[in-house]
């Protein structure tokens, strides 16, 4: 009995793993049809068919990308754990090398763009390692196998369709064009829609090369930020404390007050002290909770969270620029 009970079990597992098995290739086949159809919509949208059929010689569908989607990890750190992680000692000296290294350029492109080089340098570190880490996959092979998966389907088609439009404009050539999971694309990890409405040709040789030339990442980052608002005689935020806990309705990004409305709540600088007398509006913001960092943030946080909206990130690029300043 008992061996009838293996053997049909045996069988069992058989049948499933072969329906296992037939579900990959017809998965696959379905993502080749709807890439069949995106191919025609691409046609509507003026690209190329040399461009079409380049770049989807080799499209796959990546579930790596699809994984990574439904995935996201969520934080269960704070900020005095986060920053020090992302905001190492080593990757400080090498912002401050690189700013030395690159000293001229990015003097030039602050100055064109409104932006402290400090920030453009920080934002490049904390975004891919100085340019080290911008991912492997495909930006068009990514963004049509997240609109395939239909979660949202018409951000990752706007995503592709924009990809194409780089490539139709000669930017870059299809098998170069590599980034992350999510089809963020070169040095300054742009989405490609990001890319068409800020990618910037700094250098003057017809392309907004943000995979591999230096000057086009500095002037396209730069460029997005004066696009949202970005002040240079600003700095992004400052660490306060609190010598009483505020309502939960002053706290936020949406709140904005003088330094003279906060300094009259009993918000202080770090030290105790008053806060500065300019006539500058801030909100508090409390990325952990009442109990965590608190910060006065300006414009420029704002600015910031335009690019990622996390208060993580922000305060990371913020908080690399601060130590390459006051490292100077």
């Amino acid at each position: 009995m008992r061996k009838m009970r293996t053997t049909i079990g045996a069988l069992l597992l058989c049948i499933a793993a072969g329906a296992q098995g037939a579900q990959e290739p017809d998965q696959k086949q379905q993502f080749m049809q709807y890439v069949e159809g995106l191919k025609q919509e691409a046609a509507t949208h003026a690209i190329k068919p040399e461009v079409i059929d380049a770049a989807f010689a080799n499209v796959k569908l990546y579930q790596r990308a699809i994984k990574a989607d439904r995935n996201q990890p969520e934080f269960k750190k704070t900020l005095d754990t986060y920053l020090p992680q992302a905001v190492p000692d080593w990757k400080v000296a090498k912002a401050k090398r690189l700013l030395d290294e690159n000293r001229e350029l990015l003097d030039k492109v602050g100055q064109a763009y409104g932006v402290q080089p400090r920030f453009i340098v920080a934002l490049w570190g904390v975004e891919t390692n100085f340019g080290n880490y911008t991912g492997n996959f495909s930006v068009v092979g990514a963004t049509a196998s997240l609109a395939f998966e239909g979660r949202r389907e018409a951000f990752f088609k706007e995503q592709l369709f924009a990809a194409l439009t780089i490539l139709n404009e000669g930017h870059i050539q299809p098998e170069n064009m590599k980034g992350s999971w999510a089809g963020a694309m070169g040095q300054c990890q742009f989405m490609p829609t990001s890319f068409l409405a800020y990618a910037q040709d700094f250098d003057g040789d017809g392309k907004k090369d943000i995979w591999g030339n230096k000057a086009d990442v500095f002037a396209s980052t730069a460029n997005y930020l004066k696009q949202v608002g970005w002040d240079d005689d600003l700095t992004w935020a400052r660490q306060v404390t609190l010598t009483a806990e505020l309502a939960e309705e002053l706290k936020g990004l949406k709140v904005k007050k003088s330094l003279a409305e906060w300094q009259a709540l009993g918000v202080r600088r770090m030290d105790g002290s008053a806060l500065p007398t300019r006539d500058i509006q801030a909100s508090l913001v409390q990325p952990d909770d009442a109990h965590g960092r608190s910060y006065l943030a300006y414009g420029n946080y704002d600015a910031l969270m335009r690019w990622n909206r996390s208060h993580y990130f922000v305060a990371a690029v913020g908080h690399l620029a601060d130590r390459i300043k006051f490292s100077n």
